[in-house]
């Protein structure tokens, strides 16, 4: 995927970058950053609200990451803010949790019916890896596999072999297969000599580069039963999918259910939450292991939570999420359709994507996500996006202005399919 030109960057933009990459390593690093991303894409905010934010310099966008799938109900939500705020009032981090921790582990459980307790923490990669020192606890193996391809935190068993800092220990102990395969998951664990000490999985194929894939129901159902036949856990990495697509967990309406489940993201609406939750016969390894953070027990973010999970009940937020999400889709395929391009738009609603035919390197996918920025709207040329309950019928269909000019500046490059 290579840069795509088009307007200059804003100058308070392009002044805090500069200042950045002075006092910062790559300026902004990590997946926020967006050194790799097409010319024109703002690296600094200055608000957001509902489904809209403002760039440093002042330019809106209709937002269609949702800060890589926090926000759930739109920024600055005034209940999910207001009672993060009153926490706050009282003091934050104390020398232990603050009550409304209990609150909100026995919120979990009783949602999440796999779940018989919680543990907390404050990123995606804190309980994906908790996760798995809970599964090795509990069964004295070594061994995991995971999807090739899939992404589980920054942790040197889910990272690519070639990944900097990491040593070749740090990958010794992780197996491949392939997604949605399970031939090739018996191959895996063929080469496992009986040290399976889990299975790692997300609920869709949301790799970056490659549209999205929902899971075959025979797939996570024989995930389960092969889990259950070598006394491994399954975990559910629903870090990314959890709250869009049921409150109950991700593999929920499959019948399928994890025996350990990481969550983050979109739990607190923004606010930095995570949490691990697992059944019943993986409790006593949970209490033996270590794990611990300076900030995990915060109250204002489990109090953020609880006002999360209130409104998206009460709202029926999945509901509308899927409808708006849909609303969008079907606006791409019939905006590619009338401009003579095939397109791919895949992913559940609430989490879609959409790539070109043809496009081997990206450059169309660079192209018309730079022409998307340029006319206000804020998406992502190689990853999913999100949509959150913010996002309306009109916030869509301003969505899709814009994507309709992106569209037309792809014609007018490479033509016609």
């Amino acid at each position: 995927m290579s840069a795509v030109p088009t307007t200059p960057r804003g100058r308070v933009d392009a002044g805090l970058r500069e200042r950045a990459q002075k006092v910062v390593p790559g300026g902004v690093y990590g997946h926020l950053s967006i050194n790799k991303m097409p010319a024109g894409y703002p690296q600094f905010w200055a608000r957001g609200e509902g489904a809209r934010i403002w760039d440093v310099d002042g330019k809106e966008y209709v937002d269609l990451m949702c800060s890589f799938g926090p926000i759930l109900l739109g920024h600055a939500h005034p209940k999910v803010d207001a009672a993060a705020k009153a926490a706050l009032d009282g003091g934050d981090v104390f020398n232990g949790p603050a009550p409304v921790m209990v609150d909100l582990a026995e919120r979990l459980v009783d949602n999440v019916p796999h779940a018989d307790w919680t543990m907390f923490a404050k990123n995606g990669n804190d309980v994906t890896q908790l996760a798995l020192t809970v599964a090795r606890a509990a069964t004295g193996r070594t061994k995991v596999l995971m999807a090739r391809g899939s992404y589980h935190g920054i942790g040197g068993w889910s990272l690519g072999a070639n990944a900097a800092g990491f040593t070749p220990q740090d990958h010794a102990n992780t197996i491949f297969f392939e997604y949605n395969d399970l031939t090739s998951v018996e191959s895996a664990i063929s080469l496992a000599s009986d040290d399976i000490a889990a299975i790692v999985v997300t609920p869709i194929r949301h790799d970056v580069f490659r549209d999205l894939e929902d899971p075959e129901p025979e797939f996570a159902r024989g995930l389960r039963a092969l889990c259950d036949k070598l006394g491994a856990a399954l975990i559910i990495d629903d870090v990314r999918c959890g709250l869009r697509l049921d409150t109950r967990g991700s593999w929920e309406a499959l019948g399928v259910r994890a025996d350990l489940s990481a969550w983050s993201k979109s739990l607190a609406n923004g606010h930095a939450l995570a949490a691990l939750m697992g059944a019943e016969p993986l409790r006593e390894a949970a209490t033996r292991v270590y794990a611990t953070g300076s900030f995990w027990m915060a109250g204002a973010p489990m109090a953020a939570a609880m006002a999360t999970l209130d409104e998206l009940e009460a709202s029926d937020g999945i509901a509308t999420m899927a409808a708006s999400g849909r609303r969008l889709q079907d606006g791409l395929r019939e905006q590619g359709t009338a401009h003579g391009l095939t397109v791919s738009v895949t992913g559940p609603p609430s989490l879609p994507f959409l790539s070109f035919a043809d496009d081997p390197e990206w450059e169309k996918a660079a192209l018309w996500s730079s022409q998307c920025a340029l006319n206000g709207v804020y998406l992502h040329p190689v990853h999913n996006w999100f949509i959150s309950t913010a996002h309306d019928e009109a916030t869509i269909d301003r969505a899709l202005e814009g994507t309709d000019a992106a569209f037309a500046a792809v014609r007018a490059e490479y033509g016609a399919d």
